[in-house]
């Protein structure tokens, strides 16, 4: 068989051995779909030795959350949740076609929705969410670069602290810092400066599912957080493009002042939108139609499969 019929999975080398012993559920089904039509499956790490070499292969490629080193790749990410998933060739999430497409509640199934809510819920936080309330604060989960103003921010992530802090006057605004990044000491020193002279600013080292449960409404960039905040039927402000916005409400486009005045108010459908988002937009693979959704999505991308 050709060089040319591989398609090799870039991949941190604890989940590539993962995936060589089949015992990862996505990557084992897609390699299905692609040994099925007749194509060889690889693997090989993902560090910058593995793009040098994706360059030189003739074959495809499918990278984890990585740029494709050229057209021949996709890339292939968690939508979120365990286990849906989407395959695309952007790896900016707001450059996704469930980004670019309208989400309208009427086109959604509501018992399946509802259905779907409630299972999801459940699930991931068991109890929690029919017992959410709201304890009078904000809910303000940071990513990194927090000095930085990207491409894709409205502003950097210490200029929405302040801009939560002088919109919403009254509330207590709880910032919980990632637990991946590494913040730079005039990061921290920023954040200092801030906690200094503003009674209302908490800054907690890390998450919980007790500020989802409880805040009032959540800022955040573009953080997951504020997508799992929808199961808890939480309001959520963006500062920053994000696949998930359509129920959100994004300053960046309507500014911080019409996003503060309408947060109060605002009532998305969650469950129609987290059953669209997910359920019709994602793969989930642990569905029993899992494969036939990875062939068409495969097939849009102009693959033989």
């Amino acid at each position: 068989m050709s060089a040319r019929d591989t398609v090799t999975f870039y991949l941190p080398p604890h989940l590539r051995k993962q995936a060589e012993r089949g015992k990862h559920n996505f990557i084992r089904q897609v390699g299905e779909v692609l040994a099925g039509a007749g194509l060889t499956v690889a693997f090989d790490n993902d560090d910058d030795l593995a793009r040098i070499r994706a360059m030189a292969r003739p074959g495809r490629g499918l990278f984890l959350m990585d740029r494709p080193v050229n057209a021949r790749g996709l890339t292939f990410r968690k939508t979120y949740i365990y286990p849906f998933w989407h395959i695309e060739k952007e790896t900016e999430r707001w450059a996704w076609p469930v980004a670019q497409d309208a989400f309208d509640p009427k086109s959604v199934d509501a018992r399946k929705a509802a259905n779907f809510y409630r299972f999801w819920r459940n699930r991931l936080f068991e109890d929690a969410p029919n017992h959410a309330r709201e304890d009078g604060f904000v809910y303000v989960p940071l990513q990194g670069q927090l000095l930085r103003k990207r491409s894709f921010q409205s502003c950097n992530p210490i200029d929405m602290i302040k801009t939560v802090l002088d919109r919403d006057a009254d509330r207590q605004v709880v910032v919980t810092l990632h637990p991946s990044e590494t913040y730079s000491l005039e990061e921290r020193h920023a954040l200092e400066d801030l906690l200094s002279v503003e009674d209302r600013l908490m800054v907690k080292s890390e998450g919980s599912p007790h500020y989802l449960q409880n805040c009032d409404y959540i800022v955040t960039q573009n953080s997951g957080v504020g997508f799992q905040g929808y199961f808890f039927g939480k309001p959520l402000i963006l500062f920053a493009k994000s696949d998930f916005h359509h129920i959100a409400l994004n300053a960046g486009e309507i500014g911080s002042l019409q996003a503060f005045n309408k947060v109060h108010s605002h009532a998305p459908d969650y469950a129609a939108y987290l059953f669209w988002f997910l359920q019709t937009r994602a793969i989930n693979a642990g569905r029993p139609e899992a494969k036939n959704k990875i062939r068409d999505v495969l097939r849009k991308h102009g693959w033989p499969v």
